[in-house]
């Protein structure tokens, strides 16, 4: 499988989840086919040999951006409002792994068992999302959980509102909760 323009080299591209050996077999019936939540239909699949037609991943070179020198995810077209952009595709586990940053909650259970995303060593696009704070007044973009048709628990980049114009960087909330444990964890 082709790697995008500009994917880093210690970062395995991946276009469908792997799961963990954390992950019971009973949470992964669950995550499979689980009770269904409303869902959207995912674009159609490129057929250009591209990884993704929406989004483009580039280097972040503006001086006043805060990710600058990473990378950020960007509009390859103009996407309209409440419109799927792509899935957060990485490793899902049952597992703490705060050393991350790209770990993404993606659903805990009554019983006390969270299941997460992490995209830190494989992943897809959607792993260079950056959170809006120091670039926008707003996020131009949100996560949704959804079921796929097949039944199968995801967590996905959603337009916001408005639409998301060509070339411009697709920006979610990472939540207070993210950037509050950062800080702590900068001030240990």
């Amino acid at each position: 499988m082709a790697r995008p323009p500009s994917w880093p080299s210690d970062v395995q591209y991946i276009t469908s989840p792997r799961y963990h050996a954390s992950v019971s077999t009973a949470m992964r019936l669950f995550l499979s086919d689980g009770v269904r939540l409303p869902s959207h239909l995912a674009p159609p699949k490129p057929s250009n040999g591209t990884t993704n037609t929406v989004v483009r991943v580039r280097s972040i070179s503006d001086a006043s951006h805060p990710a600058r020198g990473q990378f950020g995810l960007f509009a390859a077209r103009k996407i309209p409002p409440k419109t799927h952009i792509i899935d957060y595709i990485g490793e899902v586990h049952c597992q703490d792994r705060l050393d991350s940053n790209y770990d993404l909650s993606l659903h805990r259970s009554q019983d006390g068992v969270s299941v997460g995303i992490d995209a830190g060593k494989m992943g897809n696009e959607a792993r260079f999302v950056n959170d809006y704070r120091g670039i926008r007044c707003k996020p131009n973009a949100i996560f949704v959980e959804y079921r796929t048709a097949m039944g199968e628990l995801r967590m996905s980049v959603r337009s916001s509102s408005d639409p998301i114009q060509k070339g411009d960087e697709i920006l979610v909330s990472y939540g207070k909760s993210w950037w509050r444990f950062r800080e702590d964890q900068r001030g240990r």
